[in-house]
C-alpha cells in the first residue's frame, strides 16, 4: 500500500493535516513559510493563506469560517474569509527557543497542544498544555521534553498519546475526562529498530493509532496494544502528520517536508514537501473533534 501524491506543495515543513467534514477539505500549514493552506479534492481547489508568523498547528471551531491557531508565539482565532487575527495569549514566553508545535483537541473538545525547543542542544525543556473551552491555559503534569508530537485521543478519551520525537518512543498516559489530569505515563510503541521517528498521530474508528514517520518514508498503523498492523509507505522521506477525511472518512492524508534536506538530497527525494492521500481504506477514521471555546 502506497500514498500518492495530490498536491505537490514543496513544503519545507508541511505539518498539522486536519479534515474539514463541513466543507470537505483538507487543511495543513508549511510552518516555516508562515503559510496556512487548503485543498479541496472534489474540485481540485486549493488555497492558502499567509500568517504574521509561523503558523505550528490549528483546530477548527463551531464556526466554519474560524479556526483556532496555534502561531510561533501564542494562541489565537482566525477568521479564513477576512483574514483577522484576535490573540487569546501568548505561550512561554519566558523561553526564548522554544515555539508550539504539535495539537489536538480531546474528546471534550480542550485543546491539547505541545511545544518545541529550537536550540540546537534540544534540552528537554518544552512542555505540553491544555486551552480549556472557557480559554484558560494549564500545563500538563507531564515531564519535559524537547520536540512534543503525536497528540491523539483514545475513542473513549481515556487515554492520551503523545511522544518527544527525539527520545523515538509514542507514550500513552491516562487521561481523566472530567478534569484533565493526566497519569501513569509509559511507553505505547518503541520506534528504536524501526527506520523513523514518530511525528503526527491521529486514531481511527476502531481505536488503532496511524503515526507518520520521519525519516522512515511511511506511516504506520498501531494496534491498541502498541504492535504493528499494516504499513503505508510513502515516496518521501519525511513524513510528518496524518488525518482521515473524506465524504465517509476512509482516506488517509498525509502531510511531508523537505526540511533539513541538501541540495543533492533534494534532487534525489523531489516529490518531498508535498501532500499525499491514500483512498478506500478498508477502515475509517472520525470526524475531528472541534474546539468547544
Amino acid at each position: 500500500m502506497q500514498a500518492s501524491l495530490i498536491v505537490d506543495g514543496k513544503h519545507e515543513l508541511g505539518e498539522c493535516a486536519i479534515w474539514c467534514d463541513r466543507t470537505q477539505s483538507i487543511f495543513w500549514t508549511d510552518i516555516h513559510a508562515s503559510r496556512l493552506w487548503n485543498h479541496n479534492p472534489a474540485n481540485g481547489a486549493t488555497h492558502s493563506w499567509p500568517m504574521p508568523e509561523r503558523l505550528s498547528v490549528f483546530a477548527l471551531t463551531g464556526q466554519t469560517d474560524r479556526l483556532l491557531i496555534g502561531l510561533a508565539s501564542r494562541l489565537a482565532f482566525f477568521n479564513l474569509d477576512s483574514g483577522e487575527i484576535t490573540t487569546i495569549r501568548t505561550v512561554e514566553d519566558d523561553l526564548p527557543t522554544t515555539r508550539l508545535n504539535d495539537g489536538r483537541c480531546d474528546r471534550q473538545g480542550r485543546f491539547v497542544f505541545g511545544t518545541l525547543n529550537e536550540d540546537a542542544g534540544r534540552d528537554p525543556i518544552a512542555s505540553f498544555y491544555r486551552l480549556n473551552a472557557d480559554l484558560s491555559l494549564e500545563r500538563l503534569a507531564l515531564p519535559g521534553i524537547a520536540i512534543s508530537n503525536s497528540i491523539c485521543f483514545s475513542l473513549d478519551g481515556k487515554l492520551m498519546y503523545h511522544c518527544d520525537s527525539m527520545a523515538g518512543k509514542i507514550m500513552v498516559c491516562d487521561y481523566d475526562t472530567d478534569s484533565g489530569a493526566v497519569s501513569h505515563q509509559r511507553v505505547f510503541a518503541d520506534l528504536a529498530q524501526q527506520p523513523g521517528g514518530p511525528d503526527g498521530s491521529t486514531v481511527d474508528a476502531e481505536g488503532y493509532l496511524w503515526n507518520a514517520q520521519w525519516g522512515g518514508a511511511r506511516v504506520v498503523r498501531f494496534a491498541p496494544d502498541g504492535s504493528i498492523d499494516r504499513i503505508v509507505e510513502v515516496p518521501t522521506a519525511q513524513p510528518s502528520c496524518v488525518a482521515f477525511g473524506g465524504a465517509t472518512f476512509d482516506t488517509l492524508f498525509v502531510t511531508t517536508a523537505h526540511e533539513g534536506m541538501s541540495a543533492e538530497q533534494r534532487a534525489q527525494d523531489k516529490l518531498a514537501g508535498g501532500l499525499f492521500s491514500v483512498p478506500h481504506l478498508d477502515v475509517r477514521g472520525l470526524p475531528e473533534v472541534r474546539f468547544a471555546g
